[in-house]
């Protein structure tokens, strides 16, 4: 096997973990915010939210995240819906931005699924009697779900929620397929260059390793401390 094709394309690898990176933190994050909103709706005591929140994460995980992306990436400018463009970052990303945006929006509102269940089951392993003592104290329903049982129950679900971020990652691949010039974009471009089709390949695969596995490190990390305070 040869790796002498990393002196002319290592540049293309890092251009692809930048952009990696950027689309699983801006996925992660809107995600977070969807499926928390969701997760409220899932614990209500209104049934019309329940069964909002419940079809929300039933259909997302029922269906292919491919099929997810191209209804994005495809059907929405069918229907006259579409990114806008902005030419300085797309100079910064080496991609389309629009294109970028589909992607992002596409592994947000699959994740937000996932997010969702994480955030539903944080929020039941609190116990009802903090509830019941914060209502006993005067503050009503909302201000006790606010600021007495998401606080709590962010903190408890903070390891599974950096879990996620590593799922993202290593999902992101997928937005190859619309040219989203991703690691496995990237990765396939030296592949057609050099006409090697293992070897960069084992490249690439590494690189996803050096950025998980710290990461999956660091939150192991963080939940030892965590059990250690309690």
């Amino acid at each position: 096997m040869r790796f002498d094709f990393l002196a002319r394309y290592w540049q293309f690898y890092l251009i692809g973990a930048k952009n990696t990176i950027l689309l699983a933190l801006l996925a992660v994050v809107t995600g977070v915010l969807i499926g928390l909103v969701l997760a409220v709706f899932r614990v209500s005591k209104y049934r019309p939210l329940r069964l909002v929140g419940t079809a929300y994460v039933e259909i997302i995980r029922g269906t292919p995240l491919l099929v997810q992306l191209f209804i994005i990436y495809y059907g929405l400018p069918a229907v006259g819906i579409r990114f806008p463009d902005i030419p300085a970052l797309s100079r910064f990303l080496g991609v389309n931005f629009a294109d970028f945006m589909a992607g992002v929006i596409t592994m947000g509102i699959n994740s937000a699924a996932y997010v969702c269940e994480i955030f539903r089951s944080g929020i039941q392993s609190i116990d009802k009697g903090q509830s019941e003592a914060a209502r006993s104290l005067g503050l009503s329903y909302l201000k006790t779900f606010w600021h007495i049982i998401i606080p709590q129950a962010f903190r408890n679900v903070l390891p599974t929620l950096g879990n996620e971020f590593v799922v993202v990652i290593k999902e992101s691949s997928i937005v190859s397929i619309i040219g989203i010039g991703d690691l496995m974009y990237k990765a396939n471009t030296v592949r057609g260059n050099t006409f090697q089709p293992f070897e960069p390949l084992l490249v690439v695969a590494a690189v996803y390793f050096m950025l998980t596995f710290p990461l999956s490190k660091l939150l192991a990390y963080v939940e030892k401390r965590m059990r250690t305070h309690d």
